[in-house]
């Protein structure tokens, strides 16, 4: 059996810490203090909520730059148990397409049986990459929604097994690049398709991005546990209604988080749904050994009807 991580799991890498800032001409005497500020500073950074809305300065990556600083907690890092083992079927293809700059993209496409449908779905991963579990979770959609479905891979072919090249491939992610993406893959389907987006955690601050992205041919956007986007005015131009699923017991994409992304969206006129569950960051995620299972089934029972309503 091959053995995927949970597309659930955040993206996390440990940041180190220089504790050895004192020069080799620094007295004897200052050491102790030099050791306790350096202490005081990583125990700060490494418990501190690191996703605050106001923790980033706005810019045009604003919510991207909050995932990435949740690199430099440790216990978010240590908050994530290995997955368990599992292998995965799918039944799709690869499909590859051209950027406008020329560079090739890739994905993993899932059409209904017997028919054509404009009807299409976006699938978002997870800080491990376009991996079987991904793909997975394409044909499910493809098959509950009769809709098209295509699982970008924001990675360019990598694929992460350790937490370690996960950190890195999610690191190394461009927004641009992202962004350029989605924008071949919109190309790719046409005009008049109508085009929802999910993700889990990175993918589902993505999910976000790429349903502003998408302009007036987005028509629904689901994000699971992912930093959402807070700028007024970006928020301003979101063409697509809003489910939002998060955590009550997530201490780093927390319900306060989940609270100022509903009012912020909402004092911008647009619509948005959040369900909060009493369980912690990943639950929805199988190969978790937390997984909750019956939160997780209501869950995706919500992202079912949801993305009905905005394909009727």
């Amino acid at each position: 059996m091959n053995r995927y991580a949970a597309f659930f799991l955040p993206f996390a890498l440990v940041a180190g810490v220089d504790m050895h800032q004192a020069t080799s001409d620094t007295p004897k005497a200052k050491a102790p203090a030099a050791k306790a500020t350096a202490m005081k500073t990583t125990a700060t950074a490494n418990q501190a909520p690191c996703c605050s809305l106001e923790d980033t300065k706005t810019s045009s990556n604003q919510a991207t730059a909050q995932f990435a600083a949740l690199s430099t907690d440790r216990a978010f890092v240590n908050k994530h148990e290995e997955p368990l083992a599992a292998s995965f079927q799918t039944k799709g293809t690869a499909v590859k397409v051209k950027a406008a700059d020329g560079m090739e993209c890739f994905g993993y496409e899932i059409k209904p049986t017997g028919k054509e449908s404009k009807n299409v779905i976006f699938v978002i991963h997870e800080w491990w990459g376009l991996n079987d579990y991904i793909k997975q979770e394409a044909d499910k959609l493809s098959a509950e929604l009769g809709a098209r479905v295509i699982a970008l891979d924001l990675y360019d072919g990598k694929v992460a097994t350790t937490r370690e090249d996960a950190g890195k491939y999610m690191q190394s992610n461009k927004a641009e690049r992202s962004k350029a993406i989605i924008g071949a893959f919109q190309q790719y389907v046409g005009t008049d398709a109508k085009i929802a987006t999910i993700g889990w955690c990175f993918g589902g601050g993505w999910s976000h991005q790429a349903s502003l992205a998408l302009g007036k041919q987005a028509v629904g956007c689901v994000i699971y546990y992912g930093m959402p986007e807070t700028d007024a005015a970006k928020l301003a131009t979101m063409n697509a209604p809003t489910l939002g699923i998060f955590a009550k017991q997530d201490k780093w994409i927390t319900p306060e988080v989940a609270s100022k992304f509903e009012a912020a969206t909402k004092a911008a006129g647009k619509s948005v749904e959040i369900k909060l569950y009493d369980a912690d960051h990943a639950f929805a995620n199988p190969s978790n050994p937390k997984f909750a299972k019956d939160l997780a089934e209501d869950a995706h029972k919500a992202v079912l009807a949801f993305f009905k309503k905005c394909f009727a």
